[in-house]
């Protein structure tokens, strides 16, 4: 006689928290182990090596604060550049001009671009989709301008000269490795805050529908501007730290377009709205920008497109969606388990 299919039982509530405290616990886990081995890598990794690390870590940031307000929020802040570049001014003049130490000049600097998004954000905040995106296009390029014609404050089109950080090349890449994996380590503790409170919540209703959030009493404007100050600070401060350690900025490095568009790409590769995606993506893609360059000088570019077209065709929701439990990764890295229906539960009668 044919096996009679009987459908699967639903999985019971504590069994689903169980599995789901235990997925927790292993990426914790995870996490911290990642972390220790990336404390420790100064003591085996040249200045070259803590250059290329310390690059994953700057992008990282960025590509944070973007997830912020286009993974969780829905707004896409193409511009949110300015706030790189914002801080890496803010922070030379008031260590080249007033003589402040570092660690005050970037608290200045953190201060302003929250400060400026408390300023700007309710207004700009009420456009949506590609209004949104061409406004703080338009932001990022009139600061640029700014900058570039204020030549006593800032040294205009030739650029502005900070003092130069005490110690030798491989003490000051090891300064700077660990100043940009604090800031990578907090940016990603602050998304994880984000994720898990109320600010997060609201943001994600404000993504999914924002009429229906206004409808039941969310403030969006409010909610909005919050998520907004959190990504300008934690972008203008990793642009502070990028300021301090190359010496020399000016306009066309700080305010750099192709910044945020690679800071978007890693976004998406590693799936946005997720606490991990933006650093497994930031990791993922500089490494193989860096091999490509080391291996194919001529043909890098061409051989970065296709890893991209790749990883997209592999990952059409990012890292981070095939990671999940529903995803194809995590049902592998779970263990494989039959579709419901495909075959007959355990009787009960059976030992």
């Amino acid at each position: 006689m044919p096996r009679t299919r009987v459908p699967a039982e639903p999985r019971p509530a504590h069994v689903a928290a169980a599995r789901s405290n235990r997925r927790r616990r292993v990426v914790v886990a995870a996490v911290a182990v990642a972390v220790l081995l990336l404390v420790a890598a100064p003591l085996v990794l040249n200045a070259y090596g803590l250059r290329v690390l310390s690059a994953v870590f700057t992008i990282a940031v960025v590509a944070q604060g973007i997830n912020l307000m286009a993974g969780y929020t829905g707004y896409p802040a193409f511009g949110n550049v300015v706030f790189y570049g914002l801080g890496g001014y803010a922070t030379a003049i008031l260590m080249g001009k007033a003589g402040w130490p570092f660690a005050a000049a970037a608290a200045a600097a953190v201060l302003l671009a929250a400060t400026l998004v408390l300023v700007i954000g309710p207004p700009l905040l009420r456009l949506k989709g590609h209004y949104y995106a061409i406004a703080t296009l338009g932001l990022n390029e009139a600061m640029r301008e700014v900058v570039a014609n204020s030549t006593p404050l800032t040294g205009g089109g030739m650029g502005f000269s900070l003092p130069m950080p005490e110690g030798g090349p491989l003490f000051n890449a090891v300064r700077f490795y660990y100043l940009l994996l604090a800031a990578m380590v907090a940016a990603t503790w602050v998304v994880w805050e984000f994720d898990r409170r109320r600010l997060g919540l609201g943001c994600r209703a404000i993504r999914d529908n924002e009429a229906k959030a206004e409808a039941s009493g969310l403030h969006t404007t409010r909610y909005k501007t919050a998520a907004w100050t959190l990504s300008a600070a934690m972008t203008a401060g990793v642009g502070a730290i990028q300021a301090w350690w190359l010496t020399y900025i000016d306009p066309p490095s700080m305010f750099d377009m192709a910044l945020s568009v690679k800071a978007f790409v890693i976004l998406l590769l590693g799936g946005a709205g997720t606490v991990l995606g933006p650093v497994a993506g930031a990791f993922v893609v500089e490494l193989l920008a860096n091999l490509t360059w080391s291996r194919l000088l001529n043909w890098h570019l061409g051989a970065m497109g296709l890893l991209i077209m790749a990883i997209v065709l592999l990952f059409p929701d990012g890292f981070g969606a095939a990671l999940r439990p529903g995803g194809w990764l995590g049902r592998h890295l779970q263990g494989w388990r039959p579709r419901a229906g495909s075959e007959a539960p355990d009787r009960k009668d059976s030992p």
